[in-house]
């Protein structure tokens, strides 16, 4: 399966407000949007070789393609159904 990461931008902050739409993420995670409401999920990069991540991220590939304008990846179920997996995934 091939895909690729977008690049995450680092948010620089000024007080509380950030001067970037785009917030931080530590080493060794990245981003994807789930839902409706396009909820933001900070996950491991270790989920990747997990075969029912695997699954989200084909049916991902099939709806939506790997482009997402902000720097993640859309999942494209619920996230009552995305957590009971990252819950799974966590257990292991």
């Amino acid at each position: 399966m091939g895909f690729h990461l977008p690049v995450i931008r680092r948010a620089s902050f000024k007080g509380s407000q950030a001067t970037s739409k785009f917030e931080e993420v530590p080493k060794g995670y990245f981003v994807v949007y789930v839902g409706d409401k396009q909820k933001r999920f900070v996950i491991p990069i270790s989920y990747l070789n997990q075969p029912s991540f695997q699954v989200l991220l084909s049916q991902a590939e099939e709806e939506f393609g790997y482009d997402h304008p902000m720097g993640g990846l859309s999942i494209p179920c619920s996230e009552d159904v995305f957590q009971q997996i990252a819950s799974h995934l966590n257990g292991k």
